[in-house]
């Protein structure tokens, strides 16, 4: 890490650590509990297309698919330990019921007739739950509209089951965080094994769908929070263009950077998932819905992005393999599982060229345009969301500060409120603001991603999404060792991780980027690219890695120093 970027803007030294926590007796039988014959086992690897053809034959209902997911989420999530879900739609039930009787009368809204959806809890509804961003200063009274990506959704036919866990404020608190834990929640657990982190901010939301509790889930993204969790935790994650989707209704960090998204087992749940919630005209509660983030013309939003679905997706695709600091070279395992990705989308008929390094990557390591960014947005936009809500204590960042303080054995207990503390004290001008805005965008657009796809000809880019997951550590924080998020963040542009293969059980993705708005492409790709390795691994609920567990698979490379360059914000 650079000195300018080491000097308290940072989130911690991002030492590898590898000290694994032996399994208790507790964590034992939480593990025992999540893998017992569990009701609904059935609902394992279900997909959308799936589920609503037995609906469609008359073999399920809502209704039905409801209860077995509630089942499930009881067996699991509840008393298995996983802990991803906040809370549960207590009105789930009827509103199956209503849509089983619309379906029996001839109308079916769509692809998501019927089906059971988790939203991520800083996602406003307007019903019997509650939006917080895992906070209990905004615990209490429910928001008083939904989110526009909430009423899509809930237009398309979908059941809203329950708001997952997430990592409270988006991660967006502390720079010494641990990823999956909240004040109302707690902490979230990998489904794979539960002593080991699923990553945030989106954490409840990627450890549900891939525990097989939902059909699928949304989560919402300023940097990785969407393809971290999907990595970590095995499934597939879309980061939409910022402004393909509306954030009005959702508790913000940055109006520049932020984006809704979802979590699925496959490419094509997640795609169903996207066509449903993606704004095809201006939402007013949103401008960045009729702009995009080069401020160029919007282009025609496709009306259904499961078109794109290609098994030979990557037939004649020219792909750009990026390495270098922070993307590559952080972990042996991530490094051969790459490879072996790389391997696998030549057999598919790509041209791979290996390396590319992205151009200005020494710029955007030495830059602090983002965290500038984030920072002066983040007191003015949550203080514009927290207008929106009625009957609540909190007004201000000051106030939310106060908060936590008054609360610190909660709130408090594990980690402090630095980046709360910094953004309210204002430490950035206009002209800072001005300026760092312009850079954050020409550093991951223009002079970036951009770049890279112009001088290679490619039609995108890939890199290893991060690391394996490693074990939840409360006391020190999170252990990140590189990531691929945030070139794509700074621009706004999308980025989909697809499961890719996995390190001693635990799973490693690969990360598919390209320019504004070509998520049509990305989703040929990535589907592609699922169709030729499947290499999504269903989780056990293991309680801990065992002691002498095998080998990771692929060649390894020769030892080298890892990287200590890394950005200044990850997985928000």
């Amino acid at each position: 890490m650079s000195e300018e970027r080491s000097s308290g803007m940072d989130r911690g030294k991002f030492l590898r650590v590898s000290a694994a926590a032996a399994a208790t007796p507790a964590a034992l039988s939480l593990a025992r509990a999540a893998r017992a014959a569990a009701p609904a086992a059935g609902l394992e690897e279900a997909t959308i297309a799936g589920l609503q053809a037995q609906m469609t034959s008359g073999a399920l209902t809502s209704f039905a698919l409801v209860q077995q997911y509630l089942q499930r989420i009881d067996a699991i999530d509840r008393r298995g330990g996983l802990n991803s879900v906040l809370e549960l739609n207590p009105d789930a039930e009827s509103i199956a019921k209503q849509l089983d009787a619309e379906r029996k009368a001839g109308h079916v809204r769509g692809p998501l007739h019927g089906i059971p959806v988790m939203l991520k809890g800083n996602i406003d509804t307007a019903d019997k739950m509650q939006t917080t961003a895992g906070s209990l200063a905004l615990a209490g009274p429910a928001a008083p509209q939904d989110a526009t990506v909430a009423k899509k959704l809930r237009d398309a036919g979908a059941v809203i089951l329950g708001k997952t866990n997430l990592s409270e404020w988006a991660n967006f608190r502390s720079f010494h965080s641990t990823s999956g834990w909240s004040g109302q929640g707690g902490q979230t657990n990998n489904p794979y094994f539960l002593d080991r982190n699923p990553c945030g901010s989106s954490s409840g939301s990627a450890a549900s769908v891939s525990a097989n509790l939902c059909a699928a889930g949304l989560g919402t993204e300023t940097d990785g929070s969407i393809v971290c969790p999907a990595t970590i935790d095995g499934v597939v994650g879309i980061k939409p263009t910022v402004g393909l989707t509306s954030r009005a209704g959702v508790v913000p960090i940055s109006h520049t950077q932020d984006t809704v998204g979802p979590h699925g087992r496959t490419v094509a749940d997640a795609a169903a998932i996207l066509s449903a919630i993606a704004s095809r005209t201006a939402d007013p509660r949103d401008a960045a819905t009729g702009t995009t983030p080069n401020g160029s013309s919007r282009p025609g939003i496709p009306a259904d992005y499961t078109q794109f679905l290609d098994a030979n997706g990557l037939q004649g695709a020219k792909i750009g393999a990026l390495r270098g600091p922070v993307l590559t070279d952080y972990s042996t395992e991530t490094d051969a599982v790459y490879q072996q990705a790389l391997d696998a989308m030549a057999a598919a008929g790509a041209t791979v060229v290996d390396p590319v390094a992205l151009p200005d990557m020494d710029d955007i390591l030495a830059s602090s345009a983002e965290i500038i960014v984030l920072i002066y947005e983040f007191k003015r936009d949550v203080a514009a969301y927290l207008a929106t809500r009625t009957g609540l204590s909190v007004h201000t960042l000051s106030d939310l500060r106060a908060f936590d303080t008054a609360h610190a054995d909660t709130e408090l207990k594990w980690f402090g409120q630095e980046i709360f503390d910094l953004a309210d004290s204002d430490p950035f001008s206009d002209a800072d603001y001005a300026q760092a805005l312009s850079d954050d965008r020409r550093l991951g657009g223009k002079d970036g991603i951009d770049a890279a796809l112009a001088a290679g000809g490619f039609d995108a880019l890939v890199a290893p999404t991060g690391s394996p997951a490693w074990t939840t550590d409360l006391v020190n924080g999170d252990h990140f060792l590189g990531a691929s998020s945030f070139p794509s963040a700074m621009a706004g542009y999308p980025i989909i991780n697809v499961p890719a293969g996995n390190a001693f059980g635990l799973p490693i993705g690969i990360s598919f980027i390209a320019g504004q708005f070509s998520e049509p492409l990305l989703i040929k790709l990535a589907s592609g690219f699922e169709a030729a390795t499947k290499a999504r691994i269903v989780p056990q609920f293991q309680a801990t890695l065992p002691p002498g567990g095998p080998a990771p698979t692929g060649p390894g490379k020769a030892p080298k120093l890892p990287s200590r360059k890394l950005p200044a914000v990850s997985n928000l």
